[in-house]
């Protein structure tokens, strides 16, 4: 299929572990087929690993704290790929291509202590929450210097180095001329407002430094079944398979594997939902519900 999901060994879903597909493989036996022409498969969001106390490992989203000033994502040379405060989804589909070919999919967050402090990192909670335990378990990587910093997670000490001394001399004034990031009302919404003259954006200057790695997650597919507007599934012939109907992440995106807002699994699964029943009861469109 032309859309794909990132490598096996470094993509980790946010999906429950019962969901494995079974609706759509009932329904391809029904004749059924999946949607070749997305653009992505899945939703998807930078996500860490997180080491439980048990040994179990976990996985969690970061969605808020990319928007905060005093952060920044880098590659495993040191170097920025990305705006950080756009969407979760933009985050990933920029850190696939921007790592080499057969290189594992995966990037650090740099910030300092007092940033974590302040805002949180990943799931170590923010003041008065210990960080201590993250650290201990090696979710949070640190390091006095940036280069040191860069040592304990495996990145390119000189190229961190340098990386930090770029945006530290631009964020004095508030400004991100590599990515432009705080440049729009959207891209500030989740910054800090106490922070001028660029809510979005501010120095990473002072130790102890810390990191936390992530790698692609999706929230759940887009990739999915061929339907036609009353949510009817379609076969290889785009005719409509009689009493057959799929929606949520069976269906295949409305989006055609785009995301252009939060929301954008939830609201076709309620929205087709209801058309789906409303067909299935044999109700029009002009019928009140």
């Amino acid at each position: 299929r032309a859309a794909q999901f990132p490598r096996n060994d470094c993509h980790a879903t946010l999906a429950v572990p019962t969901a494995q597909g079974d609706g759509v493989r009932l329904a391809e036996a029904l004749g059924a087929v999946q949607a070749p022409d997305l653009a992505s498969p899945a939703a998807l969001c930078p996500v860490s690993e997180v080491p439980w106390p048990d040994g179990r490992r976990g996985v969690f989203p970061h969605i808020i704290e990319r928007g905060k000033p005093g952060l920044i994502a880098v590659l495993q040379d040191g170097r920025r790929f990305c705006n950080e405060r756009l969407g979760y989804h933009d985050y990933v589909t920029a850190l696939l291509p921007a790592v080499p070919k057969g290189a594992v999919p995966q990037s650090w967050l740099i910030c300092t202590r007092a940033f974590q402090r302040r805002y949180g990192l990943g799931i170590s909670r923010p003041a008065p929450v210990p960080a201590g335990p993250w650290i201990r378990r090696g979710y949070i990587k640190t390091g006095d210097t940036p280069e040191a910093l860069a040592r304990a997670c495996g990145i390119d000490p000189a190229g961190l180095a340098a990386t930090l001394a770029d945006w530290n001399r631009h964020a004095a004034r508030g400004e991100d001329p590599a990515f432009g990031r705080g440049s729009t009302p959207y891209m500030r919404l989740q910054g800090d407002p106490d922070v001028k003259p660029n809510p979005c954006v501010a120095p990473i200057d002072r130790g102890p430094y810390y990191a936390v790695r992530v790698i692609p997650g999706s929230f759940g597919t887009f990739a999915g079944l061929r339907t036609d507007a009353r949510a009817r599934v379609l076969d290889g012939q785009g005719a409509p398979i009689p009493g057959l109907y799929a929606a949520g992440c069976d269906m295949a995106s409305v989006m055609g594997g785009h995301y252009p807002a939060g929301g954008i699994n939830l609201g076709p699964a309620l929205t087709f939902g209801h058309v789906a029943a409303r067909d299935a009861a044999g109700r029009p469109d002009s019928e009140d519900a």
